[in-house]
C-alpha cells in the first residue's frame, strides 16, 4: 500500500512533558498504530528537529519498537519526500509546507495534514492560508470529525467569498477535505481485574462500589467546565440513593491549578466520593480505566475537535455518558455504547463580539473559549437520567460496555484506521501522477512572496549590486594568514553557515593574487557549479573584511540642500 514520510518532531509525539495536551496523546497513539499496522516495508521519518536520528531513536522505541528498516530524511532534504510520495504532518500546516515544496515542483510529492483544535488564531490562519498557498488537489487535510470538517468548510468558503469580493479571485485549488477519526490501540486499554483491584485499594474505594471516571486535562476555561458533570452525578446519587465514587484523573499546568480545579469541582458534588488522580503517567493513562464502571465527559468547548478519551473508554469496555458535541457524536452511539447528552448553543451572529474581542487581543484565548462554553447548555435532566440508568442497572452497564469494546476494536482501532490513511495517500498519489504539466507562467513562480530572497526585496538598500562584470582584486600586501585571522575572529565568522568555506576563501585570494584583477564571472567559474552561488555572494564577505576590493567602487552622490 501507499507510504508517507512521517513529519517527526518530539513535540508532536512525546507524552512525558509537563504540559500534556490532547495532540501529544493523539500523536503518540497514531505513531504507535502506524508502526504496528502500516502495510509498508520501510519507514520514512522526516526529521523536523535539530536533533540527530540517534538521539530520537529512544523516543521511537519507547512508543513502539519496530524491526522495519528506517530511512531518516533530513529537514534540509524535502525533495527526498518524493521517494515515499507523501509527507504526513501531525498538524494542519499544509499552507506553509506547500510553499516549502514549491521550489521542487508542485507535483513533487503530496501533503497530508490533520486537524487538532481549530479555534486558535494560528489554526484558523493556517487553514485560511490554504486558499492562497500553492496547495493542490493531490494534497489532503484530515478532519477528525464531521463537525470539524463542516467548520473547516465554512471557514474556507468565507475565505473564498472574501477573496472573490475584494480581488475578483475565481480559482481556488483546494486540498481533499476528508473525515478520518483518531484511533486507539485498543489492546493498550484492555480491562484488567488485577488493575481494578489495585486501583480501588490504592484509592480507598470498596471493590463493589459504583465508580465513574473522568480523564483529561484540568482546565475549566480551556478544556471543559467540570461543574455540569458534578451536578449530574450529585443529582443521580440523590435520585438513586446509591453512593457514587468519582475518579477525576488528569493534569494541569501546576500543582496549584490542579488543587483549585479539584476544590471548585467538589463544591458542586458534596455527596460524591471524590478521588483525584494524577493522570500524566503512562501506566495511569492506560490502567485507570479498569477501576471504573462508566466514563463521563461533558465537553462543551470549541477547543475540542474530536475527543480521544471516549474512544479509550470504549476500548476499555466502559459505557460512556458524554455530551452530544463535535467528535463525541461520531464515536459513542447513543443507546448502544452509552448515552449522548443534548447540548444547545446560541445561533450564528450572536458571537461576533467574542470574535472581535479575541481578534483585538482584548481577551485571552482562554477567555474567548470560556465565554462560548458558558453559553452552551447541557441537558441536565437527560444527564441525570443517563447516569441513574447506569448506576441502577449492572446489566445495562455490561451490555453497553461490551458493545463499546466491539465498536472500538472494529472501527477505532488503528488496525482499522491506518488502512484508511494509506488508501487516502494512494488516491492522492494517483491524482498527482495524473496531473497535467504546470502552465509556464505558473511554473516560473517558485518563491513564496512572503518569504522573498532578501537580496531581491532589499535590492535598493545598498549603493550598488555586485554583478558578473564587477571587477575585483586582492588588497595590496594581503596574505592568507592575515586574511584568515580576520575571517576566523568571532565578528568575522558570524553567519558562517551561509558563507564560503575557509578553503574557498583562500582559493579566491590566491586566484586574485595571480590574476591582478578579474571579473566576478571569471572568479566563480573556477569553482564547482553547486558552490558558485556561495562563492559569488561570499566575495563581498572578503571585501567587507579588507581581504579583496572592488576595482571601481561605487560613488555616493553629493546631497543637495532642499
Amino acid at each position: 500500500m501507499s507510504n508517507a514520510a512521517i513529519f517527526f518532531h518530539p513535540d508532536g509525539y512525546d507524552t512525558t512533558g509537563v504540559r500534556l495536551m490532547g495532540r501529544h496523546s493523539a500523536g503518540e497513539s497514531f505513531l504507535r498504530g502506524f508502526l504496528r499496522h502500516a502495510d509498508v516495508e520501510r519507514l520514512h521519518l522526516f526529521n523536523a528537529s535539530t536533533r540527530s536520528p540517534a538521539s530520537l531513536q529512544p523516543l521511537l522505541d519507547r512508543i513502539q519498537p519496530s524491526d522495519r528498516p528506517v530511512t531518516w530524511l533530513d529537514r534540509t532534504s524535502r525533495h527526498r519526500v518524493a521517494d515515499p510520495g507523501c509527507l504526513y504532518l501531525p498538524q494542519p500546516t499544509l499552507a506553509p509546507e506547500a510553499w516549502l515544496r514549491r521550489p521542487f515542483g508542485r507535483a513533487r510529492y503530496s501533503l497530508c495534514g490533520i486537524t487538532h483544535t481549530t479555534a486558535t488564531h494560528r489554526a484558523t490562519d493556517v487553514l485560511a492560508d490554504m486558499m492562497t498557498a500553492p496547495v493542490e488537489a493531490w494534497d489532503a487535510l484530515i478532519c477528525t470529525s464531521d463537525a470539524v470538517r463542516s467548520g473547516v468548510q465554512v471557514l474556507l468558503e468565507k475565505t473564498r467569498e472574501d477573496l472573490h469580493a475584494r480581488l475578483g479571485a475565481t480559482r481556488f485549488p483546494t486540498p481533499e477535505i476528508t473525515t478520518i477519526p483518531l484511533g486507539v490501540n485498543a489492546s493498550d486499554f484492555a480491562p484488567s481485574p488485577e488493575q481494578r483491584s489495585a486501583w480501588r485499594a490504592r484509592l480507598d474505594i470498596p471493590q463493589d462500589a459504583l465508580v465513574a471516571l473522568y480523564l483529561g486535562r484540568f482546565h475549566a476555561a480551556g478544556k471543559m467546565n467540570p461543574a455540569t458533570m458534578a451536578l449530574a452525578l450529585e443529582a443521580a446519587a440523590q435520585s438513586t440513593g446509591k453512593p457514587i465514587y468519582w475518579i477525576v484523573a488528569g493534569w494541569s499546568a501546576t500543582d496549584e491549578t490542579t488543587a483549585i480545579f479539584h476544590r471548585q469541582t467538589q463544591a458542586f458534588c458534596p455527596s460524591i466520593h471524590y478521588r483525584p488522580v494524577d493522570g500524566r503517567a503512562p501506566d495511569t493513562r492506560f490502567s485507570i480505566w479498569s477501576a471504573a464502571d462508566f466514563f463521563i465527559s461533558f465537553s462543551e468547548n470549541v477547543q475540542e475537535t474530536f475527543g480521544l478519551t471516549p474512544v479509550e473508554a470504549m476500548a476499555a469496555g466502559l459505557p460512556s455518558v458524554v455530551t452530544d458535541w463535535d467528535g463525541y457524536r461520531d464515536t459513542v452511539r447513543h443507546g448502544l455504547d452509552g448515552f449522548r447528552i443534548p447540548t444547545t448553543a446560541p445561533r450564528p451572529g450572536l458571537g461576533r463580539d467574542l470574535a472581535y474581542h479575541f481578534a483585538n487581543d482584548w481577551i485571552t484565548y482562554e477567555a474567548y473559549l470560556v465565554a462560548g462554553a458558558q453559553m452552551t447548555g447541557v441537558d441536565h435532566a437527560a444527564a441525570v437520567a443517563a447516569i441513574s440508568a447506569l448506576v441502577a442497572n449492572p446489566d445495562l452497564r455490561r451490555s453497553m460496555g461490551e458493545s463499546a469494546a466491539r465498536q472500538a476494536r472494529d472501527h477505532f482501532d488503528w488496525s482499522a484506521i491506518i488502512p484508511r490513511y494509506q488508501a487516502l495517500w494512494a488516491e492522492l498519489a494517483a491524482r498527482r501522477l495524473a496531473a497535467q504539466p504546470e502552465a509556464p507562467e505558473m511554473a516560473r513562480i517558485v518563491d513564496n512572496p512572503r518569504r522573498l530572497d532578501p537580496f531581491e526585496m532589499f535590492a535598493t538598500y545598498p549603493t550598488s549590486l555586485l554583478t558578473s562584470e564587477t571587477r575585483l582584486r586582492a588588497v595590496s600586501g594581503m596574505s592568507w594568514d592575515l586574511a584568515k585571522s580576520r575571517l576566523t575572529l568571532e565578528l568575522g565568522a558570524i553567519g558562517g553557515w551561509a558563507l564560503p568555506s575557509l578553503a574557498e576563501a583562500q582559493a579566491i585570494l590566491t586566484y586574485l593574487q595571480a590574476h591582478a584583477d578579474s571579473a566576478v564571472a571569471d572568479i566563480v567559474a573556477t569553482f564547482a557549479v553547486p558552490r558558485r552561488g556561495f562563492v559569488e555572494r561570499g566575495l563581498l564577505w572578503l571585501v567587507k573584511f579588507g581581504v579583496i576590493e572592488l576595482v571601481s567602487p561605487p560613488s555616493v552622490a553629493n546631497s543637495t540642500d532642499s
